[in-house]
C-alpha cells in the first residue's frame, strides 16, 4: 500500500504544478470565457482527489466501501477523459502541459496497479474504515487534500463568474 501512496503523492505534486503553472500562469483559465466547462471539470476532479487524499492518508475502506472508492477511481478517469476533449476543443495546450498530462496519466495507471491488491484484500474485510497511518506520507497527502479543496473552490467560483459574464454578454 505504501508504494501506491507514493504514486498518489507524486500525482499530487504533478497536479499542483500543472494547476499553478499551466492553468493559472500560462493559460490563465479563470479569466478565459471559453474555460467555464474546463473549470467545472477541474473542480469535480479536485473533489475526487480531495476524497482520495484525505481518505487514503489515514484510513482503509473495508467491505463494500471499496466499491465506493472504486467508483471514485473510475469517475476520475471519466472526468479526465472529458477534460481532454474539452481542452482540445477550447484551447491549444502548451507542449509541457500536454506532456505533463501524459505523465500524470501513466502515474495514475501505476497508482491503480499498486492499489488494486490492497482493494481486493480490503473488500473481504467487515464493512467500515480501519485506521491506517503512514507517517510523513499521511501528512503530505493531507496537505494535498487541503490544496485540491482550495483549488476546487476556486474553480467553481471562477466557472460561476464566467457563467454570469456570458449571461450578461448574451443579454446585452
Amino acid at each position: 500500500m505504501t508504494y501506491a501512496l507514493y504514486a498518489l503523492a507524486v500525482m499530487g505534486a504533478m497536479g499542483a504544478y500543472d494547476t499553478l503553472v499551466y492553468h493559472e500562469l500560462v493559460a490563465r483559465l479563470p479569466h478565459r470565457s471559453t474555460a467555464r466547462r474546463e473549470l467545472q471539470l477541474h473542480a469535480a476532479r479536485d473533489f475526487v482527489y480531495l476524497t482520495l487524499f484525505a481518505t487514503l492518508a489515514w484510513l482503509e475502506p473495508h467491505g463494500a466501501l471499496v466499491l465506493v472508492l472504486g467508483a471514485l477511481l473510475l469517475t476520475e478517469i471519466g472526468i479526465t477523459l472529458s477534460d481532454f476533449i474539452v481542452e482540445d476543443k477550447t484551447r491549444a495546450l502548451a507542449a509541457g502541459e500536454r506532456s505533463m498530462h501524459a505523465i500524470m496519466g501513466i502515474t495514475y495507471g501505476i497508482f491503480l496497479t499498486l492499489l488494486v491488491p490492497s482493494l481486493a484484500g480490503w473488500y473481504h474485510e467487515p464493512l467500515g474504515f480501519a485506521a491506517s497511518e503512514h507517517g510523513w506520507l499521511s501528512w503530505l497527502l493531507s496537505a494535498f487534500a487541503a490544496g485540491v479543496a482550495l483549488s476546487g473552490i476556486r474553480d467553481i467560483l471562477a466557472a460561476a463568474r464566467l457563467g454570469r459574464r456570458l449571461t450578461r454578454s448574451a443579454e446585452g
